[in-house]
């Protein structure tokens, strides 16, 4: 991974992709718009690292590894404030020697301002600018000449061209008499610097979550390796450890690795990962992720996922990723950008071309007026900002955007489905009776035991862990039952083969798929979330859970149908249970009993008509249909296939953070359109202007500055939206969905 510098617009990364990707060798090369970093690929027989990084540099920009960015960064960065400094004390001079040019604009030799004090107050001007235009000026200069070795029209092409047209005229105005345009010359770079120290500065504060999470990993850690005979450590850099290593966390350490807690309890801060703010109590048996900070006592733990793929570096990747790409409203942005700025030179060589007709005497500045007050800063600058912040914000409040498009279809979205446990209720459900109606001959209530934790042991599904639970092994059998054949079937439950017998434990469809028949007792149990545990001849028993709606479900519906969404309940299980949940949530829309394909089939049917479909679930069965939504919502405590083929991730598996991420996302799109809003408005009204000679170019100077800090600053609004919104009190309006019932 390299850190590329001296990008500062979208044309930037344009230029540096098309080349990269191009070189024989590489296959692929992508940059982070939010890091500055860039992926890479590559084949090391076909090309090196060196000759990636000397290509990159030809190109007239900089690359180092990540792992040396630290002090070029604070050399770059110190060099940009004396760049800034420069110009704004020349700024403040210059504008004191115009003065009074502007108070009498023909010096005479009987006025106030006689030619030889003119002359001298011009002079001292033109001194004042030397250091403005080849210091303070030199990245435009460099920039616009590395576009143009690279057959490439960037932003700073314009911008050269007027500031150097600018001084070049004004120096032989001050020779040869004439109005001269030193102070508007240094204002535009002074302004010009100043609006791009602000879009950095924004772009370290968007990207400070992935930076965070980057540096989160320890350097070193404490390896016990004779565990458990041998206690003592030594230090091993934590790059070497290994699955299944034993390791001493501290108070005060971050965790290296995931793992589970082997020994001792304690206290972790995982909110960096989870945005969690509590701490979480940690003891034997329990996971550890890898950057969290163990904050009480000693703990010893187990890894079981060391380097790449620890759930930290999955988080990483994902953020990169969703940075990288660019929603539809970025792409077209970046599009008209680029467009723009082959017709602001064309614009602005026709402007001086037509004014030589006229006033040959004003038709350099007003075709210098014309290049200065269209550059389209505003349009580069403002959309990256917001996207960025808007995927460091979420970050910070436990959202995760896998992709870049998620924000805007997420708030686009018209059409919220949700699946119910574990994600509108706790998922932790809990055994409350357990029926037996007719046992097989090899079978006894304690071999009965010992079949359902055998059974549920490898499955993520929170029925299957509440029956786990509740099944725990006590003693050994005399005979142990051997599973063969283990096959969990998606919306159905779980298949296997033990002792030469064939047992199905899972919902009544998928029962009597098998045994042919249901049973004359279940009707009782409808209303509740049950499991039956059946052979290929008979029911053997009924299990009935009960789970709790989550209080910030409720709130997030309510806080949904207020903002005029529609909202609907899909479920694998029994249609009861689901009328249930629904009608304690206040969801009308609600169907039960669905398999993944029937979820799928669901909500294609709304694509069909139009829907924008948010989906949300937690489970292996919402798999499919997460695949095919608009935007895709996993629980963060949901099954890695669900999060896998998710838009996002609600790491903090808090309701009220996917609120905030609505949100969030609504107001980052209208902060897009605001900013390119005012873009295009502002060119709409300066371009007429600038072409009919009713601006200067210090007019122009000071508005295209003002334009490009003015959506920059629009832009960090979007940190002053906070998380945990809680909804106001209100009466909630009707449902104007037409659809069909629960099916009975």
């Amino acid at each position: 991974m390299l850190s590329i510098s001296g990008m500062h617009c979208a044309a930037c990364h344009q230029i540096i992709e098309f080349r990269m990707q191009r070189l024989d060798g590489i296959s692929n090369f992508r940059i982070n718009t939010a890091s500055h970093r860039a992926n890479i690929t590559w084949n090391p027989e076909k090309i090196s690292l060196s000759r990636i990084i000397e290509a990159i540099t030809s190109l007239g920009y900089g690359a180092i590894p990540v792992d040396s960015t630290g002090k070029a960064d604070n050399r770059e960065h110190r060099t940009s404030v004396w760049r800034l400094f420069v110009a704004g004390f020349a700024m403040m001079q210059v504008m004191m020697y115009a003065l009074p040019a502007y108070l009498v604009p023909n010096p005479q030799p009987d006025g106030d301002l006689t030619p030889d004090i003119d002359l001298l107050l011009k002079l001292a001007s033109l001194i004042l600018s030397i250091p403005v235009v080849t210091f303070s000026a030199k990245p435009f200069f460099a920039a616009a000449l590395r576009d143009i070795r690279n057959a490439h029209i960037g932003m700073d092409i314009p911008v050269s061209i007027g500031i150097s047209v600018t001084f070049l005229a004004s120096i032989w105005s001050t020779f040869n008499g004439g109005p001269v345009y030193y102070d508007s010359l240094i204002m535009f770079v002074f302004l010009l610097l100043a609006a791009r120290n602000i879009q950095t500065n924004v772009h370290n504060k968007s990207s400070a979550a992935l930076r965070r999470l980057t540096s989160l990993l320890p350097l070193m850690a404490d390896y016990i390796p004779n565990y458990p005979g041998d206690m003592r450590t030594e230090k091993i850099a934590a790059s070497q450890i290994t699955v299944k290593s034993y390791l001493l966390i501290e108070p005060g350490a971050t965790i290296p690795a995931d793992g589970k807690v082997i020994s001792g309890m304690s206290e972790c801060d995982e909110s960096l990962m989870t945005g969690e703010s509590r701490a979480i109590a940690k003891q034997a048996g329990d996971q550890l992720i890898a950057g969290a900070i163990n904050l009480n006592r000693p703990l010893i733990m187990q890894a079981s996922k060391v380097g790449n793929e620890t759930q930290l570096s999955s988080l990483v990747r994902m953020m990169e990723s969703a940075a990288a790409e660019k929603p539809p409203l970025v792409q077209l942005a970046d599009r008209y950008a680029s467009h723009f700025l082959t017709a602001i030179l064309a614009l602005a060589f026709i402007s001086g071309l037509i004014w030589w007709h006229f006033d040959p005497d004003r038709s350099v500045w007003i075709a210098i007026t014309v290049l200065v007050i269209t550059c389209p800063c505003a349009l580069s600058l403002a959309t990256p900002s917001v996207m960025s912040a808007t995927i460091g914000q979420l970050s910070k409040h436990g959202v995760l955007i896998a992709r870049g498009r998620a924000i805007e279809s997420l708030a686009h979205a018209t059409h919220y489905v949700f699946d119910k446990t574990g994600t509108l209720t706790q998922g932790k459900l809990k055994l409350t009776s357990k029926i037996i109606n007719r046992l097989p001959d090899e079978l006894d209530e304690a071999r009965l035991d010992h079949l359902i934790h055998a059974i549920t042991a490898t499955s993520n599904h929170p029925v299957a862990r509440a029956l786990f639970d509740a099944h725990p092994i006590t003693s050994p059998l005399n005979e142990k039952i051997e599973i063969d054949d283990f096959n969990e079937i998606p919306g159905g439950g779980i298949e296997i083969s033990a002792n030469k017998r064939k047992y199905r434990l899972g919902n009544l469809n998928f029962i009597s798929q098998m045994t042919g028949s249901k049973s004359e007792f279940f009707t009782e149990f409808a209303h509740m979330t049950h499991a039956i545990l059946a052979d290929s001849e008979n029911i053997i028993a009924i299990f009935t859970l009960e789970d709790t709606i989550r209080e910030d479900a409720r709130k997030l519906i309510d806080a949904l149908k207020l903002q005029g969404k529609n909202v609907l309940l899909l479920s694998g299980d029994q249609s009861e249970v689901v009328k249930h949940a629904a009608t304690e949530l206040g969801i009308s829309v609600a169907f039960g009993n669905l398999s993944p394909e029937d979820k799928f089939n669901k909500v294609k049917e709304l694509q069909n008509s139009g829907a924008l479909v948010a989906m949300i679930g937690d489970g292996i069965n919402d798999g499919p249909v997460l695949s095919i939504a608009n935007v895709s919502i996993a629980m963060g405590r949901g099954a890695p296939i669900s999060q896998a083929r998710s838009d996002m991730v609600l790491i903090s598996n808090d309701l009220r953070d996917l609120e905030y991420a609505v949100n969030l996302t609504k107001s980052a799109l209208e902060l897009i359109r605001q900013n390119l809003g005012w873009a295009i408005v502002y060119n709409l009204i300066a371009i007429p202007a600038a072409i009919s000679g009713l601006l200067l170019p210090w007019h122009a100077a000071i508005g295209m500055s003002l334009s490009s800090i003015a959506v920059v600053l629009n832009s960090l609004r979007i940190f002053r939206i906070s998380g945990k919104i809680e909804p106001q009190k209100y009466v909630l309006p009707g449902s104007s969905n037409d659809y069909c019932p629960i099916p009975a």
